[in-house]
């Protein structure tokens, strides 16, 4: 699989591409070269152009104008499949297996190996094993059911498909959004192995240190067109960003003052079926409480809990004195909003509208005799959609017609136009660009100054540090420690969260 490759001249060059949507210009003429043996970061918010280009690469898209070169040759895919012969294969954040099939038949669908219509299952297995092997997981059984395997296994799993399709250029679109910080240390370690091979990597991400440890060179991307490229190290991060969203940022975290008040939410030894284990806690008015920990660790199904989605084995949850009922209509009722971390699957209906998707949850509002006042509707969601700047042609525009960052603000919008009081937000900024995450900082921090109530649940500790006031740690479903923001450290944080299960049962956790 060692690759003869001249690291001295590009392997890929994509020169002056061009692709318009009808009235929407998508790329205007957006140039890159990828080099064997390095990892090249494309990096732009949402809407920028990433995914267009890399459609144009795959055979998802046919540039309007343009050229392309691989290994010093024109290149013209006409469908993705021409492109994955000639090399080029796509990581994305959605991984795209079979998870009832067996790993041998996921890296080998399509390209299995045959003869007179018999697949040749000895000379396939060798390969798998040379491509497993490559990647650190030679212990991997190929009969294995990828459905059973973790995620960052199963992302294993498709690098070792792309691998024996003899890939050159291997692009990733946002491979870490959905791995803990131990995969991503061991998927960094995989592409690492895969320079050494001489292939070209294309990473496409929205956590800045993460490009900085994997990348050397970048291609910034804005509005469809190069904004800048160069070398990491010869820029920082307040530049990377400015040239994102086209003007300087002073602060990635803003910081909103707001005051903290009395309490609105007690949580005694709160149990689910599984998970939460006895977590018990006190939400004060305008406190942004963050919860972080590893995959599994209890922070979802924590909130899903407190939103009366999963049941209460044992315990209580007491709202200003108050006990409401555990079910999701008592508790929006109650003042609850949950914004889900699964925005696709159960966040937001992808085929409808803007306006149905913001008021579906409060929209009792505009109904008179069981007909909906459309005009009112309109208004209201106009409204929200100003206050949460959201891109869109109008309040009738689809869901699924919108970029990630703008379906994460109107799932927002719909929590806040139900007037909930305390919100739960999991993990609201997974997946967006650093401008659209900024605005979100923003976003909460006000929330929090009007007296809103906050559990914001994520995997990056930088946010979690920088924009709340409480920080808990959660580990094995259980609530281990919980202090103000300022008194931790990332290494204590991540120090509780991946200590062993040494039983300790709080009788009350309380900043």
């Amino acid at each position: 699989m060692n690759l003869a490759v001249d690291v001295r001249t590009p392997l890929l060059v994509m020169d002056r591409i061009a692709k318009r949507f009808g009235a929407t210009q998508a790329l205007h003429d957006v140039s890159l070269e990828a080099f064997g043996g390095e990892t090249l970061a494309l990096i732009g918010e949402n809407g920028a152009g990433k995914s267009t280009l890399m459609k144009v690469l795959s055979g998802a898209h046919s540039p309007d104008s343009g050229s392309i070169e691989l290994n010093g040759r024109p290149f013209q895919p006409m469908r993705p499949v021409d492109a994955r012969r000639a090399g080029i294969a796509m990581i994305y954040q959605e991984l795209n297996l079979a998870r009832d099939l067996t790993v041998e038949d996921n890296i080998m669908l399509g390209c299995e190996h045959s003869r007179f219509g018999f697949v040749r299952t000895g000379e396939q297995r060798e390969k798998i094993r040379r491509a497993l092997a490559l990647l650190g997981h030679a212990d991997l059984s190929p009969q294995r059911c990828v459905g059973s395997l973790s995620i960052g296994v199963q992302q294993v799993v498709e690098i070792a498909r792309a691998l024996v399709s003899d890939a050159r250029v291997m692009i990733f679109d946002e491979p870490t959004s959905s791995l803990s910080r131990h995969d991503v240390q061991r998927l960094f370690a995989i592409i690492t192995r895969l320079q050494e091979q001489g292939l070209a990597i294309i990473y496409i991400s929205h956590f800045l240190e993460e490009i900085r440890e994997i990348a050397t060179r970048y291609v910034v991307l804005r509005d469809g067109q190069t904004a800048g490229a160069g070398c990491l190290s010869d820029t920082n991060d307040e530049q990377i960003v400015s040239l994102m969203i086209g003007r300087s940022v002073e602060n990635l975290f803003p910081t909103i003052q707001h005051a903290m008040g009395e309490p609105t939410m007690l949580v005694d030894r709160m149990e689910g079926r599984r998970m939460p284990c006895r977590v018990s806690m006190e939400l004060r008015r305008g406190e942004i409480l963050g919860l972080f920990g590893l995959i599994g660790a209890g922070r979802t199904e924590t909130l899903r809990c407190l939103f009366g989605l999963d049941r209460v084995a044992k315990g209580r949850v007491q709202l200003n004195g108050r006990f409401p009922t555990a079910s999701p209509r008592a508790r929006i009722a109650a003042g609850f909003g949950l914004v889900s971390e699964d925005r696709k699957g159960e966040g937001l209906a992808q085929k409808l509208s803007i306006a149905d998707n913001l008021t579906l949850s409060a929209i009792h509002q505009y109904s008179v005799g069981g007909l909906l006042r459309l005009k009112r509707r309109h208004v209201a969601v106009e409204k929200w959609m100003t206050r949460l700047s959201i891109k869109a042609h109008g309040p009738e525009q689809t869901i699924g017609q919108l970029s990630g960052g703008n379906q994460q603000k109107v799932a927002i919008a719909r929590v806040l136009h139900q007037d909930a009081r305390i919100l739960l937000l999991d993990e609201p900024t997974r997946g967006i660009d650093v401008g659209t995450k900024a605005e979100i900082y923003r976003l909460i921090g006000e929330l929090a100054r009007e007296g809103k109530s906050i559990i914001f649940v994520s995997s990056y500790l930088p946010e979690l540090l920088a924009v709340c006031d409480t920080v808990g740690v959660m580990s094995r479903g259980k609530l281990r420690e919980l202090r103000a923001a300022c008194e931790w450290t990332e290494s204590e944080v991540l120090s509780v969260a991946i200590a062993l299960d040494n039983d300790i049962e709080p009788e009350k956790v309380t900043a």
